[in-house]
């Protein structure tokens, strides 16, 4: 579901299109919940999967209402706009993921507020070469405004100061968010942590993007990482993320 969720917004070239898909998934919801779920493969796995663990109806609903609302194609306002975003779909994510895990638990539920937050904020950076090429810019406003910055800046794919300056504060932000989740670790239950162990691209994307000086549209940016797999080996021997 998530997948397809995510694909509409890229898939439609009108926003009434990318509607009545999100209505398809919200009355699958309702339908699930009621025992009732449509003949479409995801939905019963998902319908399945409610059953079994027991899932929260209201963090399907927060994901769709806030995908629908995404459809208009417009920046985010602010920083505090984009993380509202981010909770409402990464987070949510990640407490449903937590509740399949069979952890239902105030620490690790704020330790997923913060990571959720985080991947938004990087899965928004990451995607920002992409949506460019398309003539779309989708940073926070008002951290543009304060450098200086338009959006036609970034879709001419420039490179000074005051434009790698904007990328650091996001991506400072994303930093931010991620040490606040770890504040949490020595509280979180343990069998949480595979949740978590998105941290480990999170991170990975954060150190390469400081080492190109926040040149977010550095070659170097769009590789896929080999030593991912070992890194997150590391990090579940570890116990930690």
């Amino acid at each position: 579901m998530w997948n397809w969720l995510r694909q509409i917004k890229d898939s439609i070239t009108q926003k009434t299109t990318g509607l009545m898909r999100m209505q398809f998934w919200r009355e699958a919801v309702e339908g699930i919940y009621g025992d009732n779920p449509p003949h479409q493969p995801v939905a019963t796995e998902l319908w399945k999967a409610v059953k079994r663990h027991n899932l929260t109806k209201m963090w399907f609903m927060k994901i769709i209402d806030e995908r629908e609302k995404n459809l208009d194609d417009r920046a985010y306002r602010n920083i505090q706009e984009l993380e509202t975003y981010a909770e409402n779909t990464q987070s949510a994510l990640l407490y449903l993921t937590l509740e399949t895990l069979g952890v239902r638990d105030i620490h690790a539920d704020h330790a997923a507020s913060h990571i959720g937050k985080a991947q938004g904020i990087v899965t928004c950076l990451r995607a920002t070469p992409y949506h460019c090429t398309r003539r779309k810019v989708f940073l926070p406003m008002d951290i543009c405004m304060l450098h200086g910055v338009s959006q036609e800046d970034f879709i001419r794919g420039k490179q000074e100061k005051n434009v790698r300056d904007v990328i650091y504060d996001i991506a400072s932000q994303a930093h931010i968010h991620l040490e606040h989740a770890r504040s949490f670790s020595k509280k979180v239950p343990v069998k949480a942590y595979p949740a978590f162990f998105c941290t480990v691209a999170l991170d990975d994307y954060l150190y390469n993007l400081r080492k190109v000086d926040f040149n977010i549209f550095h070659p170097s940016l769009q590789k896929k990482s080999t030593l991912l797999p070992l890194y997150l080996y590391i990090r579940s021997w570890k116990k930690t993320y």
